[in-house]
């Protein structure tokens, strides 16, 4: 399968840090068929924006770590300065993310009036579920999420998601870390933006979950999904 025409408007925001072990081969199987794909490299130590600049991406640097939350909205930022850019996508770097369920998603925003589709690991039968302590911080995450309940969603902290301009336009993310996901709900409700969810695989890979988040990353993430839904931005 080659590059399709259809998706010349649509950017692909890939934030990496230290994945210069698979950044290449996931740059390389989104560039088989969405051309335009920006990689940032969150101060990466291990040679990973070289890595994904030879893979064909666009690369932005920053010089120091400052998280994923910073590096999407450094990402949307360069992208939606590009000309023709009217679809946007964040996908994670270190392999989880399935090329076929983006094309799906950014075919469903295109098709459908909404402003946001964002992946959801609960709704297939017969996916591959999360090991089973990070389902339950997602899905107690979710639960505590009044905004994220309210629009119901059901898996507010993936990093799979489509938008169009409007949102690429207005997205102000303020938190570096992985409390974005929780701060990129509240945008969504804030702004009234129409999201629906779209069921999606996450490839738990040897790789990927060696590089899992500690036990007290996931006690944060449900705290602040309790916190944010209370708490007015």
């Amino acid at each position: 399968m080659g590059i399709d025409s259809k998706y010349s408007g649509a950017w692909i925001v890939i934030p990496a840090f230290n994945e210069a072990t698979v950044i290449g081969e996931v740059v390389a199987d989104v560039r088989a068929i969405f051309d335009s794909v920006v990689c940032v490299d969150d101060g990466s130590t291990d040679g990973t924006g070289e890595v994904a600049r030879q893979a064909g991406a666009h690369l932005v640097r920053h010089p120091i770590n400052l998280g994923q939350g910073a590096a999407i909205q450094t990402g949307v930022e360069y992208a939606r300065k590009q000309p023709g850019a009217q679809v946007f996508a964040t996908f994670d770097g270190d392999g989880q993310h399935r090329v076929k369920d983006l094309a799906a998603m950014v075919d469903r925003l295109c098709a459908d009036d909404v402003d946001v589709v964002i992946g959801t690991r609960f709704g297939a039968p017969g996916g591959t579920r999360p090991p089973f302590v990070k389902r339950l911080v997602l899905q107690t995450a979710a639960r505590l999420s009044r905004r994220g309940r309210r629009l119901g969603l059901t898996d507010t902290n993936n990093g799979l998601r489509v938008f169009n301009k409007k949102v690429a336009d207005g997205l102000d993310i303020t938190m570096s870390g992985m409390s974005h996901a929780n701060e990129f709900i509240m945008l969504i409700a804030e702004n009234h933006w129409r999201v629906v969810e779209q069921p999606v695989e996450v490839l738990y890979t040897d790789y990927s979950k060696s590089k899992g988040q500690p036990l007290l990353n996931g006690v944060n993430i449900i705290f602040d999904g309790f916190l944010r839904g209370r708490i007015p931005r």
